[in-house]
């Protein structure tokens, strides 16, 4: 039998092994550099492959999923982020071996900003890269969902996707009446008339609701440009009386001319290779594998945020004085 002295010694053998592996570790760690890790590797988008073909080239598959705000996903990744999509645009533009992108658009809409940003980067792909885009619908593309379709050179919908919501909404909470019921009161010190405008805690005057209806005026009007650019087949009478802000049904929308052809997302892909006239490989971009995706994926397991609850955090965030191609129900 070993007395206390010999598992004494073992002990203490054991820790001196046990701190030595931990200095080790850590002088390995203090060695490395994480920001690859961090940043998901050097390229933060990854191609997936979907589908080989029989021909040298890509199709190349973007998903729009979420609402449209700017920002990443947030500490635990997943959801929308608006900086990875505009890079996985830039990368199919830049990507010799991409001959065409077809976006899965399912989006409620939101920021007219972000929305713009997004369309450019849509026409930049086929001005200056001479690259075919086309528009899958999933559930809703809605009002900056739409938007963002407009340009397409073709758009599929399945029937009943939720499209349409043609317009430009700006919202705020005012709570002056609550207040004075509480006895609050709010001192505002201010440079100018307008300045507080859509202040929470006092009544809106005639002034203000002009000053603002004439700021969504603009970006209303800036919305029927775009359609009207990308819609050849309507003309912008047609597109001021469809965009008064109500929805349409994927099905609705191709009878009235908004949308091409009902379809999913493998009869969008399928008609580009028709219309290409090459069997081409599909890929679809995804972010790139790193901590950031490890938690996005932890968190798409154990949360999924809804639509309502980012359009919550946004509200919360900017206090709703912001202009927003947003569909909300």
């Amino acid at each position: 039998m070993m007395n206390g002295k010999r598992w004494a010694a073992l002990a203490a053998a054991a820790a001196v092994v046990l701190v030595s592996g931990i200095i080790n570790l850590a002088t390995t760690a203090l060695q490395t550099d994480f920001t690859e890790v961090f940043e998901g590797g050097t390229d933060p988008v990854n191609e997936r492959v979907v589908e080989e073909g029989t021909d040298a080239g890509k199709i190349a598959v973007i998903p729009i999923e979420g609402t449209i705000m700017a920002g990443g996903a947030g500490l635990l990744g997943g959801g929308y982020d608006h900086q990875l999509l505009l890079r996985q645009l830039e990368q199919a533009a830049e990507d010799p071996e991409v001959s065409g992108v077809v976006l899965r658009v399912n989006t409620p809409g939101g920021g007219v900003v972000e929305s713009d940003e997004i369309h450019n980067s849509i026409q930049n792909l086929q001005e200056e890269y001479s690259k075919d885009v086309y528009v899958s619908m999933g559930n809703q593309a809605a009002s900056g969902g739409y938007y963002v379709s407009a340009p397409a050179d073709r758009i599929f919908a399945n029937g009943q996707t939720i499209t349409g919501s043609l317009g430009v909404i700006m919202q705020s909470i005012n709570v002056a009446e609550l207040a004075d019921d509480l006895g609050i009161s709010d001192n505002t010190i201010q440079s100018g008339e307008f300045k507080d405008i859509m202040s929470p805690t006092r009544e809106m005057t005639d002034e203000d609701e002009e000053v603002l209806q004439s700021i969504v005026d603009d970006a209303y009007e800036q919305f029927v440009d775009v359609i009207d650019e990308g819609r050849e087949n309507l003309s912008r009478e047609e597109i001021l009386e469809l965009a008064d802000g109500r929805i349409y049904t994927g099905s609705q929308a191709v009878d009235n001319g908004l949308v091409d052809d009902t379809g999913n997302l493998d009869d969008a892909v399928d008609a580009m290779k028709e219309d290409l006239g090459q069997d081409y490989s599909v890929v679809e971009y995804e972010a790139g594998f790193g901590i950031g995706s490890l938690m996005g994926a932890a968190a798409e397991t154990f949360a999924s945020q809804s639509q309502k609850d980012q359009l919550l955090d946004w509200v919360t965030s900017n206090q709703g004085r912001e202009l927003m191609y947003l569909y909300t129900d």
